[in-house]
């Protein structure tokens, strides 16, 4: 009997290709040094093009924010030095908190370390095994991560349908102590908002809780880039906890809690990802505080958001190509009908120096692969005329070359 291969490196290998290695081994457009793309740019007939960053305000190069990260630097150092409980904290960070509280509107936030932590955490922390969690089916991994690693039930709705997750809270809500339903914002990968007023009837008539993910969408939803809530004129304090990151409006990473004062000062002291991880960098702190004054003077930025990307999307149905639930606010996917032809697509766009890195497989269902467009205020109409222009054509060829393939 041949002695079956049950290695580290064996195993590893074949949970890769569970996870569709087969797609990338002839070469893959992952993990590019995008700096030295930049440096390329030249190389190109209109330049280099990133369609693939976070950056929605175009706050990462801006004077204030990189001026604010060198001072925090020269005075403070280039690290925070130990978790701000037991190592103690800089005024920057509670200043910047109470900054983004007063923005939003609520009684206090809690930065830390990582965006993704901090979803992860703030489950855990709040459910244990009498509990239930209710997600969306398309929500984050981060969310889905946090909601597996308690000891709660689990259960799912179908993206944004909230007749679904009613039937669910009507059959299950009196077998549990507490619910939490955990959902986004503004999708990541489908750009598409949940209906918040119903969401919050819901919750609040069968007493349960929401966790609000709006990393994509402070920043870029309302008209002042306050979040989901102002899009739909609620007041967020409906909302007992709300989850932001600092690495997409913000221009720098990390992520914070928004929340009930109370609820705060309890997780200041209590919430695992917060205690037991360093404080942001000050560097961190300081550019995502001057972001967030650029942001409050200036939003006329997010309105230049919405029209570029209200173009994006109009441009692209136009063309003909499949947007999905795509509302046009900052996160514009084009979906393709298979893996290859959305390799493609991806590939051409970067023969002509658009960086468009294409999702497959992992992150999204097999039977939607796509391309995310992140859309930029300080992206041009000619850099959004000429994008849809090379996805259109190349998804024409695409199409002809499979259909060759089948003919033949």
């Amino acid at each position: 009997m041949t002695q079956k291969d049950d290695s580290f490196l064996s195993y590893a290998d074949r949970r890769f290709r569970l996870s569709g290695k087969a797609i990338i081994e002839n070469g893959h457009p992952y993990f590019v040094p995008t700096d030295a793309l930049e440096a390329r740019s030249a190389e190109w007939k209109d330049g280099y093009l990133s369609m693939s960053h976070y950056d929605y305000l175009g706050l990462g190069h801006h004077p204030a924010t990189t001026s604010a990260a060198k001072t925090a630097i020269d005075i403070h150092g280039t690290g925070a030095g130990a978790s701000r409980l037991v190592g103690g904290e800089r005024l920057a960070h509670k200043a910047f908190e109470r900054a983004m509280a007063d923005f939003l509107g609520v009684g206090g936030t809690l930065s830390v370390i990582s965006g993704y932590l901090t979803n992860v955490s703030v489950i855990q922390l709040l459910l244990g095994p009498k509990d239930l969690v209710i997600v969306d089916e398309l929500a984050h991994n981060s969310i889905m991560v946090g909601a597996k690693g308690v000891k709660s039930d689990l259960l799912t709705y179908a993206h944004n349908d909230l007749d679904d997750l009613e039937r669910i809270i009507a059959s299950k809500r009196d077998d549990y102590s507490r619910v939490l339903i955990c959902t986004e914002g503004l999708f990541s990968m489908d750009g598409d908002i949940t209906n918040l007023p119903r969401l919050l009837d819901i919750k609040e008539r069968a007493d349960c809780w929401l966790l609000l993910d709006e990393a994509h969408s402070y920043g870029v939803l309302g008209p002042t880039g306050r979040g989901t809530c102002e899009h739909f004129g609620v007041d967020p304090n409906r909302v007992e906890v709300a989850i932001g990151t600092l690495s997409k409006s913000f221009g720098s990473s990390g992520g914070f809690i928004a929340a009930n004062a109370d609820v705060i000062e309890w997780m200041r002291f209590c919430l695992p990802g917060f205690v037991y991880s360093v404080g942001l960098s000050p560097s961190t702190v300081a550019s995502a505080h001057a972001a967030l004054d650029i942001l409050k003077a200036e939003p006329d930025r997010v309105t230049r958001l919405r029209g570029n990307s209200r173009r994006f999307l109009h441009r692209a149905r136009d063309a003909g190509l499949n947007t999905g639930t795509a509302i046009g606010e900052a996160v514009v996917p084009i979906l393709f009908e298979t893996p290859e032809d959305c390799i493609f697509v991806a590939e051409a766009l970067m023969q002509q120096g658009i960086y468009a890195p294409p999702v497959v497989h992992i992150g999204v269902p097999k039977d939607l692969p796509r391309i995310r467009f992140f859309i930029s205020e300080t992206h041009s109409e000619a850099d959004i005329d000429r994008v849809i222009a090379a996805v259109a054509e190349a998804s024409a060829a695409a199409q002809a070359m499979r259909n060759r393939i089948s003919a033949e």
